[in-house]
């Protein structure tokens, strides 16, 4: 088992990708993949559902800002990374691309600042077309709306989504729920008003909720949030099982 990640510093800057893996029991202590850029901020690191694959944004080459693109590395029968591709237009643009998590279905879901939305960003969901290529949808209302959505997961069994969206105050999650085609909003993920919340990673199911936000003097600490009445303790897997519980 393996848990991806990145670390900021205090100012939420300098990003940096980062492993663990789940060893007899415990954590190894964060490392750097292979893969990474040394001196490129990176960030929101991302497994496709057969682990295969991994996406994640990166400002390479140094220099580059925060002007993030999602790159892609995969993974072979080994276990070995294979070099970093960026992925192409129209999956990402001249602006920035954020949190790139790849659906049961095959598509990728991701925020972008792009011209053209409906806010100062919008969600975004990019399908594979024969040959190569992609095609890019914004999601459209509610999910995109003239605020500023700019994160986003949804659960593999689809009937849940969680957006990370700043209305004017500061970013919080939101969820919504699938009703037949579309979306309609149920509400706000229970958390602190007066930080803002990022980084969220639903259950299978949609019954619980991990993300980042601050706790005392550091920036980011990840919470979880249960979304439903009695959700599957089982969920997110721990590295070491205790009673009644198994590692995945």
């Amino acid at each position: 088992m393996e848990l991806w990640h990145f670390r900021a510093d205090r100012e939420f800057r300098n990003y940096r990708l980062l492993r663990s893996r789940c060893i007899a029991g415990r954590w190894t202590p964060p490392d750097a993949p292979p893969f990474a850029a040394a001196g490129s901020a990176e960030a929101d690191p991302s497994l496709s559902p057969d682990g295969r694959r991994l996406y994640f944004v990166s400002a390479r080459p140094p220099g580059s800002a925060d002007d993030f693109d999602i790159w892609l590395v995969e993974r072979d029968a080994g276990g070995a990374w294979s070099a970093p591709r960026r992925l192409p237009e129209p999956v990402n643009s001249p602006a920035s691309e954020l949190l790139p998590r790849e659906l049961a279905d095959g598509r990728l879901l991701f925020g972008s600042s792009r011209p053209g939305g409906h806010g100062h960003g919008d969600i975004y969901l990019a399908t594979p077309q024969p040959g190569g290529g992609w095609r890019v949808d914004n999601a459209g209302p509610p999910v995109s709306t003239p605020a500023n959505e700019y994160e986003a997961d949804m659960s593999r069994d689809g009937s849940a989504l969680a957006v990370v969206a700043d209305r004017g105050d500061r970013s919080h999650l939101y969820l919504y729920a699938r009703r037949g085609d579309g979306w309609v909003e149920s509400g706000r993920v229970p958390a602190r008003d007066d930080v803002f919340q990022v980084g969220p990673l639903l259950s299978p199911t949609g019954d619980r909720l991990l993300f980042a936000q601050a706790d005392g003097a550091d920036s980011g600490e990840w919470f979880l949030a249960d979304l439903r009445p009695d959700p599957d303790p089982r969920w997110p897997p721990t590295c070491d099982p205790g009673p009644g519980r198994a590692s995945r």
